[in-house]
């Protein structure tokens, strides 16, 4: 079978000397996905349900204690270790570069989420309800999931296809920084940076040069679409 190709392999850098921790991130990312918002019940069961989580780390020695935050999303593996273990093949590659995930093909079995070396696959115990006027908030972009499913981050992919839609009708490819998904768009320092991987003139595949960068469990060899800078400096592009 002929594997499908694409020119565009989709992919972030995260300047961890910007990242301040505010959180901001995290509201765009519930916001423009209707996410669940959970109370303080369901997450002392640990069901969050936030498809981005702000780690929090230390460095220097006392007294030169610095806080440091790390985002933590679904890094869009390129061999992602969720997708040969699903059952339904819920879990897939897009030729994008694309970690997807089909909800109405989700029977629930969480093998995606016990395979995931970065535990960024949240599982939907409840029927979440939001009560009227707070239904207005959802996005009509986006499905509202039931109970049952796995979630996990998607760069935005309501976003994506809505930039190649315009840019076939415009007979061209996609600019570089046309597409920002919300977290992205909404950080206050610029710490995340969203482009295309396969054109090595973009602003993220500059980054992703850095001799700064680095990869969350590299070793493991799941090649995450996702890069860190290491704190120390900055590259201006």
């Amino acid at each position: 079978m002929e594997k499908m190709t694409s020119q565009y392999r989709w992919g972030m850098v995260v300047d961890l000397d910007r990242c301040t921790g505010c959180g901001a991130c995290v509201v765009a990312c519930q916001a423009e996905n209707n996410v669940a918002i959970c109370g303080k019940k369901e997450i002392s069961e640990g069901r969050n349900m936030h498809w981005l989580r702000i780690e929090r780390f230390w460095v220097g020695k006392y007294p030169d204690v610095r806080a440091r935050f790390l985002p933590v999303l679904c890094q869009h593996c390129q061999d992602a270790p969720c997708e040969p273990v699903c059952p339904v093949y819920a879990s897939y590659h897009n030729p994008d570069g694309l970690n997807g995930q089909v909800y109405n093909r989700c029977v629930g079995t969480r093998y995606c989420g016990n395979n995931c070396p970065y535990a960024v696959r949240v599982f939907n115990f409840y029927n979440h309800e939001w009560p009227k006027p707070l239904d207005n908030q959802l996005s009509p972009d986006m499905t509202v999931r039931t109970r049952g499913v796995m979630e996990k981050c998607t760069f935005c992919v309501q976003r994506i296809r809505r930039a190649k839609e315009d840019a076939k009708s415009e007979n061209r490819a996609i600019r570089d920084g046309e597409i920002q998904p919300a977290c992205a768009q909404t950080c206050p320092t610029d710490a995340l940076v969203f482009g295309n991987m396969a054109d090595p003139r973009s602003r993220v595949a500059i980054l992703s040069r850095s001799p700064r960068r680095f990869r969350l469990l590299e070793h493991l060899g799941t090649h995450p679409s996702i890069y860190y800078l290491k704190g120390g400096g900055r590259e201006h592009v």
